[in-house]
């Protein structure tokens, strides 16, 4: 007999190894199989195969969408995606026993045994293929395409995801995440764009995936450089492929399919000042006067959670903030907007009207059985908006009046991940909107989307005819038509200002252009340096605002100390010099998705010197500005300047380009860079947006060997009537051979708001004249700048030809 113990321990051994067992039995991979047969439809064709339904459609001839599903497809649905299919794009035949299906920009292949897919451009060259080795499999509900890696492949985007440009050789995951202080190498952080673009042989393609679980991407990370994957744990693997010919044309094709921003207020590109928290009433408006009386430009001051009752939604602190609209009132009238933040949080209170509100017409995520979810946050115990729900959007946005009526303008989205303590809530919550029941492990990623969405809605809806500014933390594909973005809670460290410069830069590789980071860093003191030189890179980034933590040390511009407030004041004042050519960038990200800060990978895609280290923190600011981010402990860069040439903007310092150069960094003067034949629209320095600046617009032309356009454009900077004709866009083109610049007609009905045009003229050989549609113009030199000069002329909105 063996002694009751081991019997005891042997029951216990088998008990466990059953469930072990049915476990990795569930984990076999099952492969997608052979094809068995395809038949055609209105926009594209349906495969089956021996263990799954294949959908390839065509949206363009360069956008493809392929949809497996394990079984029967289901809800086709999509809160990222904007374009609609289009029929007759997909032209099919047979060849060599493979089905093939073209359009006018690609060719697909599908191979019978086992099915694999196969993209090429129209040239024949391959794009895209799945890996003959494992293609797409299941292991349980656990969904994977793997593709094949190509020797040379590069993959870039993903958005706000931490490491190097390149993504090769990392896996991440998109699982929006409440993630203070993170590192510079965690994952994930709180946006969710799982969207790439691979580049390899000279090519370039681009992949969505639109699955809003939380999904995966392995590039090449565990695969001994043979192929890369992308997954998700349920649901089909929805994505889509672009096949634009260069990283641009993929993100305006990204951007054609999710959507692209509209023009934001002119108000909302200048300076802005948070703290947590500035109250009460009387710290606002001292705050305001301050940057009045020391002459920093500024324009929009923010509220965090401390202006309201108890931290409860849609309310005011009768104590802090007794009168806010008359404050609201006195700020307008110093030429500042106020920006209040929004938890979803709703405090469980019946004597509150939200809380009263949403429980009554069932608005709130709900647990399995219909009781409402309940999570601590801000307030203590909370409900949560049901977002997925038309009806709970169209509440939470009519709610925002309260805010709206006394004078608010700015809406921030924080805590939307969507976060509580504790930091998760559970998969198996629900959200009954939008034509059916599903659960948090789906919405979870697309929650602040939709916070977002609601929030832009109801306040656009609410502000009568002016545009709303919405910024969130949290976010999915398609969140530019809602709302800028920032990088959450970092840190103030040199790695952490280098790592905001690649987030913000990846961001807009998904999409996501008006995107910063909170200068100076959120959690903890910067140094007076490091705060100097991260305001200087905050000039040349979209979205600029300074931000810091409840109960650390004061960073207004004026905290540091006389010169760090001398240096913060000038660089705030380019910002506002600045703003014609960013509001003219704004606009051509609105036309065409291209962002405003560009990875160089953008433009500079074969240059191998854009991927390295040392380099990655560079990065163009609209068409012409190059900007090459400096550690606060450095006084000289290796900074690399591609293909073209370069001027450096403060000293106008010629560098050819395609070679790297050592220059000098002082804290006061960051390296940056203006293109050879650019054309940098400038004004005068004005104290907000809401000050007029002087008649006369500054044209500084860059005199270069090769033709450049450039494109100017204005609106009246707050309400939609550009999108029924009321703007002024011109193109300007820059022409050495033909010794001419010209500003082409301008476009729209309005006039533009200067009455002037001032050409400054950069380093033009000779001693060249100039004219001005013929007639001859007196040209002054700028005695501080030798070859420098500038001609004075009418502006119109005729075309208007310079001549030298």
């Amino acid at each position: 007999m063996r002694p009751l113990g081991n019997i005891v321990r042997s029951a216990l051994f088998g008990a466990l190894l059953l469930p072990l067992c049915s476990f990795v039995v569930a984990q076999v991979s099952e492969p997608i199989g052979n094809l068995l047969d395809a038949r055609a439809t209105d926009d594209g064709v349906t495969l089956r195969t021996e263990r799954a339904n294949v959908a390839i459609t065509a949206y363009a001839d360069d956008i493809l969408r392929i949809r497996v599903a394990r079984g029967p497809f289901g809800r086709d649905h999509s809160y990222a995606v904007v374009l609609e299919p289009r029929r007759g794009l997909l032209r099919s035949s047979e060849e060599g026993g493979a089905l093939v299906y073209r359009t006018n920009a690609l060719t697909i292949t599908v191979t019978r045994t086992p099915l694999r897919i196969h993209i090429y451009d129209s040239a024949g060259r391959l794009l895209n293929e799945d890996d003959a080795h494992l293609g797409t499999y299941w292991q349980g509900t656990a969904a994977t395409c793997t593709k094949r890696l190509f020797a040379d492949e590069r993959f870039i985007g993903m958005g706000e995801k931490a490491g190097s440009l390149d993504r090769r050789g990392g896996s991440f995951v998109h699982w929006n995440t409440d993630h203070y202080a993170y590192g510079v190498n965690d994952d994930p952080l709180y946006a969710s764009t799982p969207f790439y673009i691979g580049i390899h042989d000279s090519l370039t393609y681009g992949i969505f995936l639109d699955n809003t679980s939380k999904t995966t991407f392995d590039f090449a990370a565990s695969s001994d450089n043979t192929n890369m994957s992308f997954g998700a744990p349920h649901g089909e693997l929805n994505y889509y492929f672009f096949g634009g010919s260069t990283v641009a044309k993929i993100l305006e094709e990204y951007t054609s399919l999710t959507g692209r921003m509209t023009m934001p207020p002119l108000w909302s590109l200048g300076y802005q000042q948070c703290r947590w928290s500035y109250y009460p009433e009387s710290e606002v408006l001292d705050l305001a006067r301050t940057f009045r009386q020391k002459k920093i430009p500024a324009d929009v001051i923010y509220l965090d959670i401390h202006y309201m009752d108890a931290y409860k939604i849609f309310t005011w602190n009768a104590e802090r903030f007794p009168r806010p609209k008359w404050m609201i009132d006195s700020l307008k009238a110093m030429g500042f907007h106020l920006a209040t933040i929004v938890d979803p949080g709703i405090k469980v209170d019946s004597s509150y009207f939200a809380s009263r509100e949403g429980v009554t017409r069932k608005l709130f995520v709900t647990y399995p059985g219909g009781e409402n979810y309940t999570g601590n946050v801000w307030p203590g115990r909370c409900n949560f908006p049901d977002f997925t729900n038309p009806e709970a959007r169209s509440w939470w946005g009519a709610s925002f009046a309260r805010l709206t009526e006394p004078g608010v303008e700015g809406f921030w989205n924080d805590m939307n991940e969507p976060a509580t303590w504790g930091q998760h809530i559970p998969d198996a919550v629900e959200l009954n909107g939008d034509g059916e029941t599903t659960t948090m492990s789906d919405a979870h990623n697309v929650y602040g989307l939709l916070m977002a969405r609601s929030t832009f809605e109801g306040t656009r809806a609410l502000l009568g005819g002016k545009r709303p500014f919405v910024l969130t933390r949290a976010a999915y594909s398609g969140i530019q038509r809602y709302s800028a973005i920032w990088t959450g809670d970092n840190v103030p460290s040199d790695d952490h200002m280098m790592l905001a410069v690649r987030l913000v830069n990846s961001m807009g590789l998904a999409g996501m252009a008006f995107a910063g980071p909170d200068i100076g860093g959120f959690s903890g003191d910067a140094t007076p340096d490091l705060f100097s030189r991260w305001l200087s890179i905050g000039t040349y980034t979209p979205f600029f605002r300074n931000h810091k933590q409840y109960g650390m040390k004061r960073q207004e511009p004026w905290s540091m100390g006389e010169e760090v407030e001398k240096t913060a004041r000038r660089s705030i004042e380019r910002r506002y010099e600045l703003l014609p050519y960013i509001y003219s960038a704004f606009d051509q990200t609105s036309r065409t998705g291209i962002p405003v800060a560009r990875s160089l990978a953008i433009e500079f895609t074969t240059d191998e010197h854009v991927y390295w280290g040392q380099y990655q923190q560079e990065y163009l600011f609209g068409d012409h500005i190059l900007v090459a981010s400096v550690r606060s402990t450095d006084r000289y860069a290796d900074v690399y300047l591609p293909a073209g040439a370069w001027y450096r903007m403060s000293d106008d310092t010629y560098y050819p380009g395609g070679r790297s150069a050592l220059v000098d960094a002082p804290i006061e003067n960051l390296p940056v860079f203006v293109r050879a034949g650019g054309v940098v629209p400038m004004q005068s320095v004005v104290q907000s947006t809401s000050e007029r600046p002087s008649d006369t617009l500054q044209l500084h032309i860059y005199y270069g060997s090769a033709a450049v356009t450039s494109s100017y454009y204005e609106d009246d900077g707050s309400s939609y009537a550009f999108q029924h004709g009321a703007y002024h866009r011109r193109a300007i083109r820059f022409d050495p051979a033909r010794k001419e610049v010209t500003l082409a007609a301008a476009e729209g009905s309005l006039a533009s708001r200067f009455g002037y045009i001032n050409a400054v003229f950069h380093h033009f050989p000779g001693k060249a004249s100039f004219s001005v549609n013929g007639t001859k113009a007196d040209a002054a030199a700028d005695p501080s700048r030798p070859g420098v000069r500038s001609v004075l002329f009418r502006s119109s909105n005729d075309n208007i030809q310079l001549h030298w």
